[in-house]
């Protein structure tokens, strides 16, 4: 197990988690029963099986 050999301040901490940037999901349109839905493309399959319900 790795640790650290002294601890870091409150600065480097906060500023190596600031860099840190949530992405929006890729969207791509799928036809599922004869209707248009935009859905993240990771759950493409998941949708079109129904295992997950469909957006409005």
């Amino acid at each position: 197990m790795a640790v650290p050999k002294r601890k870091t301040s409150r600065s480097n901490t906060r500023t190596r988690r600031s860099q840190w940037k949530a992405t929006a999901p890729e969207l791509i349109t799928v036809h599922i029963r004869g209707r248009e839905y935009r859905v993240p493309r990771n759950l493409v399959r998941a949708y079109r099986r129904g295992l997950l319900p469909l957006p409005d």
